[in-house]
Parts: structure tokens; C-alpha cells; sequence
């Protein structure tokens, strides 16, 4: 009898076990991702690179381009195409990847910070032509900042327009865009004075957009990545403004925020795109989405829904309209600062990595993807 009624206990307490862990994991299930990933996406990888390069984009055909900032002493290339995972060539050619400071700056590449395909199969290339040497910026060479365009069923340069004042300042930082293909506009950060720049692409008019409103500027927050607070080459905390932008898939608004920071805007193209309406107006009319961890790129996926980089977190993170947080779709420890973004044909995305908080990396820069 007495050994019954031990056993008759003993499945008690198993039972009790069983109902504790089920809640626990029921909890965990329910909250706003930190926990970890929500779908374990497995990330492949697609090149390697001793060199630290930021943009990336992927054509209506898979072909892969990426672009190398002019911020260390000895840099060469700025615009590649990816042959395969080890293998690259100076795209469109290596005249535009010269620069000696000789040449005509509207006609080769200086500091190149991000590379774009839009929809009609278009190579976008937005030079800010501002290079950094120790931390510091140099200055925007005069006639350098710019934003070229190629054709990529011949190679060859199509359109080039040139940024000047007052659309850009004299250390401005241009540093992502994007293309509204109907209406002919882009749309590009400042990151380091912190402004949106509205470009017609017809005409080549660029407006500088709420240059003094704080949703473009840092919110001064200390990044920490890896057990590193970021600092740049003279031991000061790093502070971007209005980086990472994006437009939504039917181009009624615009999102940005700033890497030192905490907040996702948005604002609507009509009212970004009228010349007529003031910053005043803009202002009252830019929307906080909420509050993230902070991230570098950002992009729309085919599947409607926005991906963020979590660059403290070594992850990439995924945000729905209308949603209070965001969540963990995938993360691992060789994504060393997550930077931007491209969508394949297939709805594939690609990430960079730049490892920007690592003074001398011993691992390679990367490029991964990851099915969404």
C-alpha cells in the first residue's frame, strides 16, 4: 500500500512538472520576440570580402552589386559586381571606380554609400563623395555628391545628377535611397548633418527636406554591440542622424530613422513630394511608428511586411503596420553589424555586413540570405 501511494505521488508531482513547463512555454510564445527568432530562418551565404563594403543590391535577374565606402587609406574599388561567392569586377568599369582627385568628380566614383535597383531593372549609385579618414570626415568634394544611374541590359551610364547646396551641406553625408519608379522621384538620407533629400529624376531638382526637425537627427544613444560601445578611430561615441530609409510597396510613405536612436517614422509622399508645402506642415505631419532597438538598413519584403537590421543584436528584425514591436526572424553571431538590404526575384532577401563597431575585424565582411 505504501508503495502505491508513493507512486500515486510521485505521477503527481510529474503532472505538476508537465503543467509548469507547458506555461512557461505558452508565455514565452506570447511575447514581443525579444526571446528570440519567431521562424528560424537559416542564413546562406553569398560572398565573402576583405574589404568593408555597406550597399547591396539585386536585379530582376539575380545579378548581385555592392559597393565599398572610401574610409580607410588604400581604397580602390567602390562599385562591384559579385561573379561568385570570392570573385568580383569594377562595375560599370575600373575608369569609374578611379579616383585620384584629378579627374571630373561627376564622372567617377569618390565615397559611394549605397547601390539600388529599382523596379524597371535601373542601377542606382548614390555617391556622397564626403570619404572619412580616422573617424573624420573629409568634406563633400565640390560637383562629387551624386547619384548615377545605369542601365544594366547594356552596362553603360545613363543618367547622372549632381547634388549642390542648399540641397546638400558642405559635410553632408548622403546614405540610402529609394525610388518611386511612377513618379520619377527618390528619396535619400543625410546621415551626418540629418535631412531627407527629395530628387526629381527628370530634371535632377533635389530640396532639402527637415533639416531642422529632431526625427531626423540622433537621439543620441550609445550603441552597444557585441560588449562594444561604438566609437569611431579618435575614441568618440559614433552619432548618425537619418540613415536607413524605405517606401512602402504601394509608395504612399516614406520610413526613416536614425541609427543613434530608438524611432520609426513616416510620412506621406504627397505631402514630401510638393514643393509647396513647408517643413512646418511636414513636421506635424510626420508619424512615430514606435519605438525599436536600433538598426542600419531597412526594406519592404514581398511579403508586405517591414525588415529591420538589429545591430546590437547581431539579428534582423521584422515590423508590421499597426504593430506595437518588432520580432526576431533571424540572428546569429557572424551578422557583425547588419547594414542593408536587397530583394531578390524571388523574394529572397540579402544582408551586408560592415562590422563598423570592430576596429581591425578578423573575420571577413559578408553578404547572407535569408527566405523571409
Amino acid at each position: 500500500m505504501n508503495n502505491y501511494l508513493k507512486l500515486i505521488h510521485c505521477r503527481y508531482q510529474m503532472l505538476l512538472w508537465l503543467i509548469f513547463i507547458i506555461f512557461i512555454s505558452c508565455d514565452n510564445n506570447n511575447n514581443d520576440g525579444d526571446a528570440g527568432p519567431d521562424n528560424n530562418h537559416d542564413l546562406t551565404l553569398v560572398a565573402n570580402s576583405s574589404s568593408q563594403w555597406t550597399g547591396i543590391a539585386v536585379s530582376q535577374t539575380s545579378r548581385t552589386f555592392a559597393n565599398y565606402p572610401n574610409w580607410k587609406e588604400g581604397h580602390t574599388l567602390s562599385v562591384i559586381e559579385l561573379t561568385d561567392t570570392a570573385n568580383k569586377r569594377p562595375y560599370p568599369n575600373e575608369a569609374w571606380n578611379t579616383w585620384t582627385g584629378e579627374q571630373d568628380p561627376s564622372e567617377h566614383f569618390i565615397c559611394v554609400q549605397s547601390v539600388f535597383v529599382d523596379q524597371q531593372n535601373y542601377l542606382w549609385i548614390l555617391d556622397a563623395a564626403n570619404p572619412q579618414r580616422k573617424g573624420e570626415y573629409l568634406g563633400v568634394v565640390p560637383g562629387g555628391a551624386k547619384l548615377v544611374k545605369i542601365d544594366l541590359n547594356t552596362n553603360t551610364v545613363v543618367k547622372t545628377i549632381v547634388f549642390h547646396e542648399p540641397a546638400i551641406e558642405k559635410n553632408s553625408y548622403l546614405n540610402d535611397i529609394r525610388i518611386d519608379e511612377a513618379r520619377q522621384i527618390g528619396y535619400i538620407t543625410d546621415s551626418n548633418e540629418g535631412a531627407l533629400v527629395v530628387v526629381n529624376l527628370q530634371s535632377g531638382e533635389a530640396r532639402r527636406c527637415l533639416a531642422q526637425d529632431p526625427t531626423t537627427k540622433s537621439e543620441n544613444r550609445i550603441l552597444t554591440v557585441e560588449g562594444i560601445k561604438v566609437r569611431n578611430e579618435k575614441g568618440e561615441y559614433i552619432n548618425f542622424h537619418s540613415d536607413g530609409i524605405e517606401i512602402n510597396p504601394d509608395k504612399s510613405y516614406i520610413y526613416w530613422r536614425p541609427i543613434n536612436g530608438e524611432s520609426l517614422y513616416r510620412l506621406s509622399t504627397a505631402l514630401l513630394n510638393d514643393p509647396n508645402v513647408t517643413d512646418s506642415t511636414l513636421s506635424a505631419n510626420v508619424q512615430h511608428m514606435g519605438d525599436f532597438p536600433p538598426s542600419d538598413g531597412m526594406i519592404f519584403g514581398k511579403n508586405g511586411r517591414l525588415y529591420l537590421t538589429s545591430i546590437e543584436e547581431n539579428a534582423v528584425r521584422v515590423y508590421d503596420e499597426g504593430e506595437s514591436a518588432t520580432s526576431i526572424v533571424t540572428q546569429g553571431e557572424d551578422l557583425k553589424w547588419p547594414d542593408s538590404f536587397a530583394v531578390g526575384p524571388d523574394g529572397t532577401i540579402y544582408v551586408t555586413t560592415s562590422q563598423i563597431h570592430i576596429k581591425n575585424p578578423t573575420q571577413p565582411y559578408r553578404i547572407f540570405k535569408f527566405q523571409p
